[in-house]
């Protein structure tokens, strides 16, 4: 930007009352401010065609990845059913058996599989907020095994407990 000081203003000021005159200089100083503005205005029009230009052919690279990805999708998808259309209707006319069925799960399998459920829907349930629990009647506490017995246990007066 250029530096101008008050002093170099004030030459300046000074240079153009003498050259311009004094019953012209507020004329120009008016024409010299709209000229100014315009040509401000005018740079931020540049500016934001520029970004919106920058923004414009980034989302036209976007849509053509989307599109890609969507074809291949779509020829995966083709190829998959074409193959499996082929391996229904060679198994209906008889040229190939069947697949033997998958063998039954061991119980060491069907464990693991409690015990991720398990793990995840406590995941679930513990990423609820108590307020939102209190609201709707959910549980807020989990009790124990043993806690559950003496709550509901009949001839126990009290069911309040130590929490």
């Amino acid at each position: 930007m250029i530096d101008l000081g008050l002093s170099k203003i004030a030459i300046i000021g000074v240079v153009a009352l003498i050259v311009i005159g004094p019953e012209k200089l507020p004329k120009v100083a008016r024409m010299a401010g709209t000229l100014y503005g315009r040509a401000q205005r005018y740079l931020n029009d540049v500016k934001s065609e520029v970004s919106r230009e920058i923004q414009l052919d980034e989302l036209r690279n976007l849509q053509k990845e989307v599109a890609d990805s969507a074809a291949e999708f779509k020829s995966d998808v083709e190829h998959h059913m074409s193959s499996t259309l082929q391996e229904v209707e060679s198994a209906w006319h008889g040229d190939i058996q069947p697949n033997a069925p998958a063998p039954s799960a061991s119980m060491d399998d069907l464990e693991r599989k409690a015990r991720d459920f398990r793990r995840k829907k406590l995941v679930r349930s513990s990423a609820v907020p108590a307020w939102y629990k209190h609201r709707h009647g959910g549980k807020t506490r989990v009790l124990s095994g043993a806690a559950r017995v003496r709550k509901f246990r009949p001839g126990v007066k009290s069911n309040t407990s130590f929490f």
